[in-house]
């Protein structure tokens, strides 16, 4: 299957790889193309901007969440109808699990993907040292892949004597540069970027951006990279038990989706609908009752913190989420939606507001980030949602905690000893700070639905 595609890494975050992202798409849009976006790694922000730009979903892909096979099966499918696919990375290019090592890496999604990568280097302060800066990422590996580079924050007259010097003495390509361009920075919140909506302007700064680009940046000629990437036949994703569910009778899953609960893998998402749930969305800020005739909830994480008090006013649908969770109806609750479910749970500014009162205790603000980065969750004992799943990887990241985190699953730090304790599982609930990502293991989402069916 040809998909032509690229991939956007940088040295270390902060290297400008979202909005220059964020630009490169806009710019194609401009030109009449249909890009598909994707995210390395488990952020749900970045996509969100992607999406913004791009006016469709875009996706994630992470290693540590799924094997190759599946990652390759999600790029090819997430991929059909699109001109091409724009890949960000995370963090620095080679930075993966542990700290110290490479797995789930922007170099490991390009390696397993067989994507070329383009490399953004901040050039801030550099002007001959950016070559040995770049010499070093490209021979760190053999199989770096990486097949360019774009010069951020360069002088437009430095900018052609360090092109030629980088082609001449390195051997790779120079895609354009970037100068400084301070009228289309995005802030930065405790969780990486605010919300798309939130940036005054945005859809201004992003067009501004993009003619910029369309100036400075050789996007000719990231179209040809993206063609000459090596094409793969597309293989099956490995869904254990899909075809067991096949023809089983439909569930609905009220989803609750608004500005307060607004992290969802739309991959997730995806899955559950084609093993047999209709998700029925709902605003627990503004709705004041449930959809009708629901076998199941989805609480997912977002922003619950920012809308305390409205969350709180809306004490109706709080008590009839409450009463159907009483009478059995199976829930999975994550971060956010978790917090949510508590007696009450402080806002932004530490002020308690009443929650569902499903989970006894409060969940509270700290100062930093209690737990956060991948895990594999497992639990310790029994059964989830009244099947055998084994252990699913998911991934921790919140500057909340709470009195009843849960003590049914254990979560392990991948590449390290350490490990705690989390997670309220019975036969109708799943609920705790870890995020899941489905594909890492269907059986979650599989009994999840079983226990929707048998509701």
């Amino acid at each position: 299957m040809k998909i032509p595609r690229f991939l956007l890494a940088a040295g270390a975050s902060g290297s400008g790889k979202t909005l220059l992202t964020c630009g490169i798409l806009q710019a194609f849009v401009n030109r009449g193309l249909t890009p598909a976006s994707f995210k390395c790694g488990p952020d749900y922000i970045d996509p969100m901007f992607h999406t913004k730009v791009i006016g469709t979903k875009s996706r994630n892909l992470d290693t540590f969440f799924a094997d190759e096979k599946t990652i390759r099966h999600l790029l090819a499918k997430n991929s059909k109808g699109c001109s091409l696919a724009v890949m960000e990375g995370v963090m620095g290019y080679y930075d993966g699990v542990g700290g110290t090592t490479t797995k789930a890496s922007a170099y490991d999604l390009a390696r397993v993907t067989d994507t070329p990568a383009v490399l953004i280097v901040n050039c801030k302060g550099m002007s001959v040292s950016i070559l040995p800066y770049i010499e070093g990422f490209i021979r760190f590996r053999k199989d770096s892949g990486i097949k360019g580079v774009i010069l951020n924050q360069m002088s437009p007259m430095l900018y052609p004597r360090v092109k030629k010097m980088a082609e001449e003495e390195l051997g790779i390509r120079v895609y354009g540069y970037v100068p400084k361009v301070e009228e289309c920075v995005i802030e930065s919140r405790h969780l990486g970027l605010v919300m798309p909506e939130e940036v005054e302007g945005f859809r201004e700064k992003l067009c501004r951006l993009a003619q910029i680009l369309e100036g400075t940046l050789d996007l000719d000629g990231l179209l040809e990279l993206a063609e000459s990437a090596g094409e793969y036949e597309e293989t099956d994703c490995a869904e254990a038990g899909k075809s067991m569910l096949k023809g089983q009778e439909k569930v609905r899953i009220g989803f609750a989706r608004d500005e307060a609960f607004c992290f969802a893998y739309e991959d997730n998402l995806e899955l559950l609908k084609e093993l047999g749930a209709e998700l029925i969305p709902f605003s627990p800020l503004r709705d004041g009752r449930l959809p009708e005739n629901l076998d199941g909830l989805l609480l997912y994480g977002g922003y619950p913190e920012l809308f305390g008090r409205r969350l709180e006013k809306n004490a109706a649908l709080r008590e009839e989420i409450r009463e159907k969770l009483g009478q059995g109806m199976p829930v999975m609750a994550e971060c956010g939606g978790f917090m949510y479910l508590h007696d009450t749970f402080e806002d932004g500014e530490g002020n308690p507001c009443n929650g569902v009162g499903a989970i006894h205790g409060r969940a509270y603000k700290t100062p930093k980030l209690s737990r956060f980065g991948y895990i594999s969750a497992s639990k310790k004992e029994g059964t989830v949602f009244g099947e055998e799943i084994g252990a699913c990887p998911a991934h921790e990241f919140h500057y909340f905690d709470s009195t009843n985190c849960g003590t049914d699953f254990y979560a392990q730090k991948p590449e390290s000893s350490r490990g705690w304790e989390c997670m309220h599982s019975t036969d109708t609930m799943l609920a705790g700070f870890p995020h899941f990502y489905y594909y890492g293991n269907t059986k979650l989402a599989e009994a999840f639905l079983n226990a929707c069916r048998k509701f």
